[in-house]
């Protein structure tokens, strides 16, 4: 997520005494976002604010404030994290996780299409985010690429969960928002506006089809025309849209799954999408161009769409928006005070007013007339009080202000709001730096105004947030998956090691030990096996079996002399054959060698005083080459001696000298 540094009169504001605003990170039809600093946490949060035309509309902030509480509440690795929100200078704002990276959209620009197993891989944890919203009943109602935040670290979070309905209708007619939204808009929205869960896989259907294909299966000069494809039109398999990309069946089936005009024939909500994404990621990994087996099952398997909520989406027409529950009544029930024409003692008045009127007409009319005045005098005093009471009780008299619950016992709250004169319940958060059992907030926040016997909600801290690392020795890298996810951990970088005792595809190790607590979201590294290292197998025919030995020994194989033999030609100690004598084994196997003895060692016969001929084939038939040495000029053909001499072994097949007389 890019910062944009402009000028903007929110910059270098501190919203709410606390989220300091740096820079504007992007501007959309609803809302603008930026980066901020949480000074109470000195973190860095994303804090969107809604448009000016948004924050006059009771109903409107009424809806932001149930969606933006329903979203804090859906916690997820894959989900934007909600962490508060409020008004300022009557703008909604919502405060969530900064994910510093870029948007789906971005890579979608730079790299669409892409393969098949690339685009699975980017959606299921998409699809998983949803199915967890599913699961607690919460719908996206405006999922795209925009939506879909990648971080640097390559993990990807869905953004604005639940926000979306409460600028439904805004959206329909808001420029600028419209185009991008009304892509991933299922045909039942633009007939009747009704929208569930299916609305969602709709969405998720276009996103992957655009994933696919780098395009968008409906378009047209304006909104209106693209909604009518929606409708009324029926995609192509994206297969069929981009030829060039090997797009399996089973993808093409999940795709027009999703995207069917008819919302029964859809998913009935994200787990079962979900299952079909892990189906053919499976498919893919095993590297099945297609699985028409697959395929058949998604395109015809139940979607058990009478589970389905249906509700009513509200389409507000132009002005019909309320402001009821902004009118306060300053009616107040005055007490009126009524005199006699004297003021004074009527009774007496009555029985001498004749003498009075009939002696003095002139005088009486004065006093009637001035008593009369002194009457409503009175008369409008009393009322003056009475509004101004009844004013300074409406605006300021019937409220106090919250006092400071920070770092209290809830004994100690409850006995402090009962002496400030409010209620207050309770709710249990975790917290990194209030102690178990004090209060860390409470809304309203302190010195705000509060009704006297209003409630004030005071949030208890339950200390630090730590789950604990399940152990992941031995799981497949989608238990693994699974158990980091149910202990609210994300999973981190994937290697691959070989390894001779876990079975391939199995962890091997984690980056953080297992039992050890550690704070929520933490991203655990992965080592996964891919088996046993394969060793390549090397002749070592005639040379040293102890150079052979050495090699194999330290390549991880076994090694084996498997016999010993004579050999004329092959030196003793060396290799005369192995098994195998090429391929590849792998860490842990057997390899065997025949080695040689050396040449057969044989006693040389006696043959001195033997006649030349005689000598020479004993000699030849115990194995020995013969060469004739005459020791005179004039030889009788007796045999004198030999070298070697007789009695003495020698190499089978080597020569001995005879000595001729």
């Amino acid at each position: 997520m890019a910062t944009v540094n402009e000028s903007d009169p929110l910059l270098g504001r501190v919203l709410d005494g606390r989220y300091q605003i740096t820079n504007k990170v992007d501007r959309g039809g609803m809302a603008t976002v930026y980066l901020a600093t949480d000074t109470r946490l000195t973190r860095r949060v994303a804090v969107k604010v809604m448009h000016d035309s948004l924050g006059g509309d009771a109903d409107f902030v009424a809806r932001f404030d149930r969606e933006a509480r329903a979203a804090a509440g859906l916690i997820h690795p894959n989900v934007v994290s909600v962490f508060d929100q409020g008004m300022d200078r009557g703008r909604p704002y919502i405060v969530m996780e900064y994910v510093e990276g870029e948007t789906l959209r971005k890579l979608i620009v730079r790299e669409a299409p892409v393969a098949a197993q690339r685009a699975v891989e980017l959606l299921i944890p998409v699809v998983s985010a949803v199915a967890a919203a599913h699961d607690k009943g919460i719908m996206h109602r405006d999922l795209k690429p925009e939506n879909v935040l990648i971080s640097n670290r390559n993990q990807l979070k869905v953004a604005d969960f639940g926000l979306a309905r409460a600028v439904t209708s805004n959206t329909v007619t808001s420029a600028g928002t419209v185009i991008g939204s009304v892509s991933y808009l299922a045909p039942e929205l633009v007939t009747d506006g009704k929208a569930d869960t299916r609305a969602d896989i709709y969405a998720l259907g276009v996103i992957l089809y655009e994933l696919l294909t780098g395009r968008k299966p409906h378009t047209g000069e304006s909104p209106i025309q693209v909604a009518y494809s929606h409708v009324h039109k029926d995609i192509e398999p994206p297969s069929a849209a981009a030829p060039s990309q090997a797009v399996p069946d089973y993808l093409d089936a999940i795709v027009l799954k999703c995207v069917n005009r008819e919302i029964e024939a859809r998913p009935r909500d994200a787990t079962v999408l979900l299952d079909y994404l892990l189906k053919a990621r499976a498919d893919l990994a095993a590297g099945k161009a297609n699985d028409p087996q697959l395929a058949a099952w998604i395109s015809e398997g139940s979607t058990e769409a009478a589970d389905q909520l249906t509700m009513q989406v509200p389409l507000l027409a132009d002005g019909q928006a309320s402001d009821r529950d902004n009118t306060i009544s300053d009616t107040a029930t005055i007490p009126v005070i009524e005199a006699d024409a004297s003021g004074n003692e009527p009774s007496l008045l009555a029985t001498a007013m004749p003498a009075v009127q009939t002696a003095q007409p002139l005088v009486a009319k004065q006093r009637k007339r001035r008593r009369t005045g002194l009457t409503v005098f009175l008369i409008l005093l009393i009322l003056a009080v009475l509004l101004g009471f009844t004013g300074w009780y409406l605006f300021k008299g019937r409220y106090v202000e919250v006092p400071d619950f920070a770092n209290l016992s809830q004994t100690k709250a409850e006995a402090l709001a009962m002496k400030t004169g409010i209620k207050i319940v309770f709710e249990n958060a975790y917290s990194e730096d209030i102690p178990a059992g004090q209060v860390i907030e409470t809304i309203p926040t302190v010195n705000e105004p509060i009704e006297r016997g209003g409630t004030l909600q005071a949030f208890l801290s339950k200390g630090q947030e730590r789950y604990e690392v399940p152990k992941l020795t031995g799981m497949t890298l989608n238990e693994a998956n699974a158990a980091l996810t149910k202990a609210h951990l994300q999973i981190g970088v994937v290697t691959e090691d070989w390894d001779d005792k876990a079975a391939f595809g199995t962890v091997v190790s984690s980056s953080v030990k297992a039992a050890k607590l550690v704070k929520p979201l933490t991203v655990v590294d992965l080592v996964v096996s891919k088996g046993p290292q394969p060793v390549p197998i090397v002749s070592f025919a005639g040379k040293p079996f102890d150079e052979a030995k050495q090699f194999y020994e330290a390549a991880g194989l076994k090694v084996k002399k498997a016999e010993q033999l004579y050999d004329d030609e092959i030196a003793k100690g060396d290799v005369i054959e192995q098994t195998p004598n090429e391929g590849e084994l792998h860490r842990g196997d057997t390899i065997s060698f025949t080695v040689s003895k050396g040449p057969e060692l044989v006693e040389v016969p006696k043959v001195r005083g033997s006649l030349k001929a005689a000598a020479v084939e004993r000699l030849t038939d115990a194995g020995f080459k013969v060469e004739i040495s005459n020791q005179v000029n004039f030889p009788l053909g007796f045999v004198n001696g030999s070298n070697p001499s007789a009695g003495k072994k020698a190499p089978k097949g080597s020569t001995v000298t005879l000595y001729i007389v």
